[in-house]
């Protein structure tokens, strides 16, 4: 059906109502008038325009209750049949928009069975009823093609509308699951960057306090320290804007951005943080193990936040002077060790680190590279941070 004859249909069904049983109707009084077996020897026409009636009237309900409509329908047709009158379409017209209309809005099964008890009802009574001269194939087959084709008509057409169904089902629910990917990417998305944020304020910010504690201590009694130590304030503070700068461009639209974005840390860059790190008095050795290989991007980033984030609870919350970092290169992993001698961070590193965002931070940069991370304090009275990382991610 055109899709505008469609919304016709659906916008005016007592207009189409209307003009169906209008058809069946005619259709039933023509073979009130012209259906009988012999000419010469006609048959009363009320009988079959009342039994026509009453089917045609029987099909304004089947909509709601399709089963009765064509008992009604069927009976009124076996009723016509046995009184005499012929078993043509036109005759049948209402027990097949019934059917029709069953095998629409039922389970196929149930229209089958209806169909077929409606056949073999009927065919038998024409039988008996035709006289010796008519032909076998027009009392059986032309009753059984009339009353079975709208069934198998009415199931093809129900199994079109489950399958239309199903793919709209299906469009609907891909929607869906786009959006809630979507969704899940955005927050994803804060996630990473609430961590860069987290790693670039924390570093910056815990270097750039301990500069400025060390150079008020030392102003009076060692001006040139304290000057050097104040230049290298100004330094962290502004490779903290930078940083900052940069992650927080990425919120950015790029029409609005006013400057490149910065090349993501790296490892070759430890020199520089460690660097940095001494002008607080915290003295930190590298340490490499193995043959160095290259890093995909992510994984090299994640290796210096996590060393960043280490070395800052170190400088925050250690009492020791110095700290390790360990880098062991193998076949396919990268494996990261920091930790600081004995001291007072056998007591506060543990409770400050794990009850904060440090710990979470670094675990979950691991992780997201397929890697493992793993932090605790030595009996010793010192504190570790191992993380393992896959080369290539």
């Amino acid at each position: 059906m055109p899709s505008a004859a469609r919304r016709f249909a659906l916008n005016h069904p007592h207009v189409v109502d209307a003009a169906l049983l209008t058809f069946v109707l005619a259709c039933v009084v023509s073979a009130s008038f012209l259906g009988t077996w012999d000419e010469r020897e006609p048959i009363a026409w009320w009988p079959g325009l009342v039994l026509g009636a009453i089917a045609t009237a029987a099909l304004l309900w089947r909509r709601t209750r399709p089963r009765p409509v064509v008992v009604v329908t069927g009976v009124c047709a076996i009723a016509a049949v046995s009184v005499g009158y012929l078993p043509t379409m036109l005759l049948l017209a209402p027990v097949m928009v019934a059917l029709f209309w069953l095998a629409l809005l039922d389970e196929r099964r149930t229209a089958h069975l209806f169909g077929l008890g409606v056949v073999v009802l009927m065919v038998p009574i024409g039988v008996l009823q035709a006289p010796r001269y008519a032909g076998l194939i027009i009392v059986t087959l032309n009753p059984a093609l009339a009353l079975l084709l709208p069934v198998a008509w009415g199931s093809a057409l129900r199994l079109r509308r489950a399958f239309t169904d199903s793919l709209r089902a299906r469009a609907e629910h891909a929607e869906h699951t786009r959006e809630e990917e979507a969704l899940r990417r955005v927050a994803e998305e804060r996630v990473r960057i609430a961590r860069e944020l987290h790693d670039v304020v924390a570093h910056h910010l815990t270097l750039a306090n301990a500069q400025a504690a060390t150079a008020a201590h030392l102003i009076r009694n060692d001006p040139e320290q304290a000057e050097q130590l104040l230049t290298g304030l100004s330094g962290t503070t502004a490779t903290a804007l930078r940083e900052l700068k940069a992650t927080v461009g990425l919120l950015r639209r790029p029409e609005e951005s006013d400057s490149p974005l910065q090349p993501a840390p790296k490892l070759e860059q430890l020199p520089t943080m460690v660097a940095a790190l001494a002008t607080t008095g915290l003295d930190v050795t590298i340490t490499t193990e193995g043959e160095t290989r290259p890093l995909s991007p992510a994984v090299d980033l994640t290796a210096f936040r996590i060393i960043q984030e280490a070395l800052t609870n170190v400088s925050k919350h250690a009492g020791t002077p110095t700290a390790q970092v360990t880098l062991t290169y193998t076949d396919d992993v990268l494996k990261i060790e920091i930790s600081n001698g004995q001291g007072r961070a056998a007591t506060t590193a543990p409770t400050s680190v794990n009850s904060g965002f440090g710990l979470i931070s670094m675990r979950e940069r691991a992780l997201s590279t397929g890697g493992r991370f793993s932090a605790g304090p030595r009996p010793d009275g010192g504190y570790t941070a191992l993380a393992e990382l896959p080369l290539h991610f």
